[in-house]
């Protein structure tokens, strides 16, 4: 009988531990979902403030030194699709598909005339997956890229899948300026959207 209790009272015991412990990995991994959430708009919030002519109005009077900001260099707009997403330089170490969206390094920069910008990110459900719903952008769907004080708005031109080997194969215009969107669908293909450059404002 004492051992029944005993027993019991261990299961109980063990039981409240379990919780306990689920319960506080729940809130680390919410409470670092909501800093990261803040670091983000910190971050865009910076950009817009250091840029001009984005077509955001932003106020920002508040000019003390954050910590934990990204430098952004861009922010991609795709508006079908409700995304607002900054990217770094080729060398920030927050260059990198398991962090954001990133620039890949066979990348022109938006103001090169007739370069080719090229973007990166992951598809999927996780919270960096950025361009999990490109698939629902069309030809002349609107891509914006705020970059050096100005807006560079392409035009969706074409979209196409190719295999998953490491190497994409991209179809443009090479007397156009041009940008390139990159993603997964799948374990074995890839989403490749080319966009041509309408104006720059």
């Amino acid at each position: 009988m004492l051992l029944k209790k005993l027993n019991k009272k261990l299961v109980i015991i063990i039981g409240f531990l379990f919780a306990l412990i689920g319960a506080t990995i729940i809130y680390y991994y919410c409470s670092s979902k909501i800093i990261e959430k803040k670091i983000e708009e910190k971050s865009i919030e910076k950009f817009y403030s250091n840029n001009t002519k984005t077509g955001r109005n932003e106020n920002t009077t508040d000019n003390k030194v954050e910590h934990n900001i990204i430098n952004y260099i861009g922010i991609i707009r795709i508006p079908k699709i409700n995304l607002e997403k900054g990217f770094t330089s080729k060398d920030d170490k927050n260059n990198d598909v398991e962090k954001g969206i990133k620039i890949l390094e066979e990348s022109d920069y938006p103001n090169k005339d007739k370069g080719n910008v090229l973007l990166a990110s992951h598809s999927g459900t996780s919270s960096i997956s950025h361009f999990k719903n490109l698939y629902k952008i069309s030809n002349n769907d609107e891509v914006q890229i705020i970059y050096n004080g100005n807006t560079y708005s392409y035009r969706v031109s074409e979209k196409y899948k190719i295999d998953k080997t490491g190497y994409a194969n991209i179809k443009r215009d090479y007397s156009k300026s041009t940008l390139t969107l990159i993603t997964c669908e799948g374990d074995d293909k890839q989403i490749i959207v080319i966009c041509e450059l309408n104006n720059i404002t």
